[in-house]
């Protein structure tokens, strides 16, 4: 493979080579072209007058079977295998035993190499590792782009288990197109041993001090609205770089002999094995944000320019295992797509900071890392959560249409938010978004919303180290009301537990924790939370209305506990010649079918209700709403769950008790438009919705649809999603 030739010359002696150590009568080298073709590039033992003519399809014969499934073959009489297809010119008729393995780079089958003997014979366990080996060096030849044209390679097959199009987990919204920019340092530290320990602890300190000082250049000039929160993420993260214990590591190890930047690779190594064995995912994504400082280190320490601006190009997607928060900031913001991570949460620091940024993530996409290669082209859809890898021009084409499409409409939304949220019958619906961060206030005024239905306080718990001080807590909650103004604010007090961690609070280890100790549950048992929670709440709104709404209410009793607790901090509140607020709200949110029953008791207790479809559903079906394999199988538009709403939303309009939706649902055109068909008159959904669901809003007849929802409801369908959907197209409904 070194040698001086040319890319065929080392094929065609290599097959020789192979064919002569393993006593086979037949090597063929076969390159996966464009259209789904395994070309015969290179054979000893076949009519050498077949080489580049005898083509096969991939999963056509054998060598196509290897190459569609990924995986080798080893087969004694390979005429006898029902997939054997003959080609004449090959004169391949009078070979029986076969071994195949298939070329495979970056995920991708670039090619097959097989041998073939005339006698039966099952190959080896160490023939087939040896072909193995001999077939990852043809990868980097074929993949290097010497034989054919690079753009060809790129449009190669992936081997089975690694389709184009790939699942993964939504963490932040949008759709994006670009180029594959891998996120790798690699970093090889090639001066291992010391000469001069003072000298080395002298350069780690030097290097300490320049990586303090570029990350505070860094996060200074980041095009970036610095609210509480993401305030947080940055600062925790650089507090990492002055971590005495971290520090304290790498100086220890250079005591022992090894250079400072053998020693910062021998502690990040150490914290890499220590992230492989901890599941917690805020333990996970410390020690990332671990990993991500020991890389600038090392790049200080060995004098490297952290500037990656000039060396990338436009329209990037970042590919990558995990990220900390500096780490996106090092790329451009104005040339960043979106990011593809192998790992990731919702609630990690960089899926923050991306929200922030307005930046499409999707993680959780296994394997990913090893799929794909600089420059590929890459789409994310945020809206699916998949991934698709070196897309088709069509594919390209209609996404293409779908993001132009989309900011055409966001425009359009823009110019429309003024316009009333009323039905073509004359109905008000309230529309109103979901939030959790500062940076969703604006969104207030963007969409032309009519207040926040569901202020999601547990974000502001999730991305700190320590649990927020009184003080902070109180001023976040301020800075709400205020954005607000007269509109009104519901503060769903804490929902952690279940997917949702905090790390200053040690929970048990649950089987099932979505069932287990979470939101209303854990503010009972561990009153100190709520009570200062709802004291931070009432500190916030003095002279102001607020509205305070509790979770996963499963009895009346959790209420009247809840309330209770509410009732002695307005006491205290009170002594302290305190103002209270101007008016005080308090209601619960419907998620558990068991509160269903007890609704008419319940209703009287509560000022108003809000139905979270999200976890309603959930435990409806039995479903975890997180289980791909179960993804679509049940239906919030099926007969069952929309006879269930109905029932809620007749109760609540008879006890004349306000009922709101927040839950997923409230976000999706069609199934608001079934929600506003059951008698829900307030919805509250993510910022981006408002627009499309009160474009369907403005365009829908009521009456007709009551009507027409009323005919199907107690069907035994599995989902009217279908025939909403012919309502919709019938009527002028803009779904």
């Amino acid at each position: 493979m070194a040698a001086p030739l040319e890319p065929q010359e080392k094929l065609d002696q290599i097959v020789q080579v192979i064919a002569n150590n393993m006593v086979a009568e037949v090597c063929s080298i076969y390159v996966a072209r464009a259209g789904d073709i395994l070309e015969l590039f290179a054979t000893i033992g076949l009519n050498p007058e077949a080489v580049h003519k005898t083509n096969l399809r991939v999963g056509e014969g054998l060598v196509g079977e290897i190459a569609a499934r990924g995986a080798p073959l080893n087969l004694a009489d390979a005429q006898s295998h029902p997939n054997f297809a003959y080609r004449p010119e090959t004169g391949e008729e009078i070979y029986h035993s076969l071994l195949g393995v298939p070329v495979i780079r970056a995920g991708r089958v670039l090619g097959v190499l097989a041998v073939q003997n005339v006698t039966r014979r099952t190959y080896t366990e160490e023939e087939v590792e040896a072909l193995h080996v001999v077939a990852m060096v043809l990868a980097e030849l074929v993949g290097s782009g010497a034989l054919i044209d690079p753009d060809e390679v790129h449009r190669g097959t992936f081997a089975q288990g690694h389709p184009p199009k790939i699942d993964g987990l939504a963490l932040s919204d949008g759709i994006a197109i670009g180029r594959v920019v891998l996120h790798e340092p690699r970093l090889e530290v090639t001066h291992l041993i010391a000469d001069d320990e003072d000298a080395e602890l002298s350069r780690l300190e030097a290097a300490l001090e320049d990586l303090r000082i570029s990350l505070d250049r860094m996060f200074e000039s980041a095009d970036l609205s610095l609210d509480d929160e993401h305030f947080e993420v940055l600062e925790t993260y650089r507090m990492f770089a002055r971590d005495r214990g971290w520090v304290e590591k790498i100086a220890g190890s250079i005591r022992g002999g090894l250079t400072a930047e053998a020693a910062v690779q021998r502690v990040q190594v150490e914290n890499k094995i220590r992230m492989e064995r901890v599941n917690d995912p805020y333990l996970r994504e410390r020690l990332s944000d671990l990993d991500d400082l020991a890389n600038r280190l090392i790049r200080h320490l060995m004098g490297l320019d952290e500037d990656l601006e000039e060396l990338l190009p436009g329209e990037m997607i970042v590919v990558a295992r995990n990220l900390g928060p500096a780490e996106l900031l090092d790329y451009h913001q104005a040339d960043l797509r979106g990011l593809v991570l192998a790992e990731g949460s919702p609630n990690g620091h960089v899926a923050i900071i991306a929200r922030a940024m307005g930046i499409p993530v999707i993680g959780q996409v296994e394997g990913i890392v090893g799929l794909v290669d600089p420059g590929d082209r890459i789409i994310v859809d945020s809206g699916t959560s998949q991934v698709f890898l070196l897309p088709t021009e069509d594919i390209v084409a209609f996404y293409e249409e779908a993001i132009v499409a989309q900011e055409r409409r966001k425009r359009a939304y823009v110019k429309h938010r003024q316009l009333p949220s009323v039905t073509k019958d004359g109905v008000d619906i309230s529309l109103r978004i979901n939030a959790g961060l500062v940076a969703d206030l604006p969104q207030l005024d963007e969409t032309g919303a009519d207040g926040i239905g569901l202020f999601r306080t547990e974000f502001q718990f999730m991305v700190g180290a320590t649990f927020p001080r009184l003080s902070a807590q109180r001023d976040l909650y301020a800075r709400v009301i205020d954005a607000a103004g007269d509109r009104p604010v519901i503060f769903r007090t804490l929902d952690i537990g279940s997917d949702k961690d905090v790390p200053f609070l040690d929970r048990p280890r649950e089987d099932n924790p979505a069932l287990g100790w979470r939101a209303i549950r854990m503010g009972l048992d561990r009153p100190a939370l709520l009570r200062y929670q709802l004291r931070a709440l009432l500190a916030a709104a003095e002279d102001k209305p607020l509205h305070i709404m509790f979770p996963m209410v499963t009895e009346a009793q959790e209420f009247v506990t809840a309330r209770s607790i509410l009732d002695r901090e307005l006491k205290r509140h009170a002594r302290m010649d305190r103002n209270p607020p101007s008016d005080l709200q308090v209601g619960a949110m419907m998620e558990v079918p068991a509160l269903i029953w007890q609704l008419d008791r319940f209703l009287p207790l509560i000022d108003f209700m809000s139905i979270g479809s999200n976890d309603l559903m959930q435990y409806l079906f039995a479903t975890d709403r997180g289980n791909t394999i179960l993804a679509g199988r049940y239906d919030v538009l099926s007969p069952s769950a929309l006879t269930v709403l109905k029932q809620i939303i007749q109760k609540a309009d008879a006890a004349g008790v306000p009922l709101s939706l927040c839950g997923e649902a409230a976000g999706k055109p069609l199934e608001a438009m079934a929600l506003v068909g059951l008698g829900l008159r307030t919805l509250s959904m993510p910022p981006a919705a408002v627009g499309p669901v009160k474009e369907m809003i403005r365009t829908v007849d009521t009456g007709k649809l009551q009507n027409y929802l009323e005919s199907l409801i107690g069907g035994l369908d599995h989902s009217l999603r279908a025939k909403l959907t012919d309502f919709a197209r019938d009527h002028g409904v803009d779904v």
